[in-house]
């Protein structure tokens, strides 16, 4: 069993007092953020909240059958959960949708999110078919469906029309999605339709229907191009569903506070966009259970530091 503490390792400056609280006062899940922090033994704000919300997905455990994954989701004090469907790519043999929908069913995963207190961050299905889980999912009341967008990249000057007929070929799932009270979130993927700022804004403007259709953000994919995540996130937040809390590195370097990336700008960014979904710990490459239990509570300390460091920023500029 791996016990999860709170450790705040902070790379440039000490950590005051009151940074520690404005951390430690939500560190399971939910905290309020910029602007108008709410820490302890501070003055409110009138100003909105942000809160971060932490989550992993189901892949990172998938030889462990999901009761085993809530359990170790709820040690870690992360809120969400990240549910897919089957996948193999990189050696990974998660099944865990699918085994939901035959052994559990929607009413049945909703009883057991409950009983280990997690919401849902999302239904990952990638390249598997909406159609084949749609009303599991409505049993389960609704949720962000992350999936491909099954289309190669595009020239600049095809990008408009392009982007036009792949939400056309989506209104299929487009009546799932309302029929299951869900959301479409779209993960822009290396060689995929949309990959550049200019695809993110042409997907932002020609949205067909924003409540049902959105992004799943994952920098990993951008680094390659080296695009700024920062400008994209201000571009898509308001479209933006789910976050990969993901960068582009080897091995145990794709985590948050293991590779070379600050996620500070990235997180600053998610806080001025208001983005109100789940920030997902993530990585491809899966080791032993124990291992990535570790290392996603190593992770969600290094989050949690960022986020003490973005709070106390923001308090000093109000003094």
């Amino acid at each position: 069993m791996v016990m999860c503490k709170v450790v705040f390792t902070s790379m440039a400056e000490t950590i005051t007092r009151r940074r520690f609280l404005s951390s430690a006062v939500g560190c399971g899940a939910a905290m309020s953020l910029v602007p108008g922090c709410v820490g302890v033994g501070e003055q409110k704000h009138e100003a909105k909240k942000w809160k971060m919300k932490l989550a992993t997905s189901s892949v990172m455990f998938d030889r462990l059958p999901i009761e085993q994954v809530c359990e170790r989701v709820e040690r870690l004090g992360l809120g969400g959960l990240d549910i897919w469907a089957p996948f193999t790519y990189g050696g990974a043999q998660c099944k865990h949708l699918e085994e939901i929908k035959n052994r559990l069913g929607g009413k049945g995963l909703r009883e057991l999110m409950g009983k280990h207190k997690l919401e849902l961050a999302a239904f990952t299905i990638y390249g598997n078919q909406f159609s084949q889980y749609w009303e599991m999912i409505r049993d389960y009341g609704g949720g962000v469906v992350v999936r491909s967008d099954n289309a190669e990249a595009s020239s600049p000057e095809d990008m408009t029309r392009n982007m036009r007929v792949f939400f056309e070929n989506l209104k299929p799932e487009i009546e799932l999605a309302e029929k299951s009270n869900s959301v479409l979130a779209i993960e822009n993927h290396g060689g995929g339709l949309f990959n550049t700022i200019d695809s993110f804004r042409a997907f932002v403007e020609l949205n067909p229907n924003a409540k049902r259709v959105g992004i799943a953000f994952a920098p990993w994919h951008l680094q390659a191009f080296e695009t700024p995540i920062e400008d994209v996130i201000k571009i898509a937040g308001p479209q933006i569903r789910f976050f990969y809390a993901w960068q582009r590195a080897d091995g145990s370097g794709q985590l948050p506070g293991f590779g070379p990336a600050d996620f500070t700008p990235w997180l600053q960014a998610l806080a001025d966009a208001r983005y109100s979904h789940y920030v997902s710990i993530f990585l491809h490459g899966h080791g032993p259970a124990d291992e990535m239990e570790s290392n996603v509570c190593k992770s969600r300390n290094y989050l949690l530091d960022r986020y003490g460091y973005l709070v106390e920023r923001e308090l000093d500029k109000r003094i």
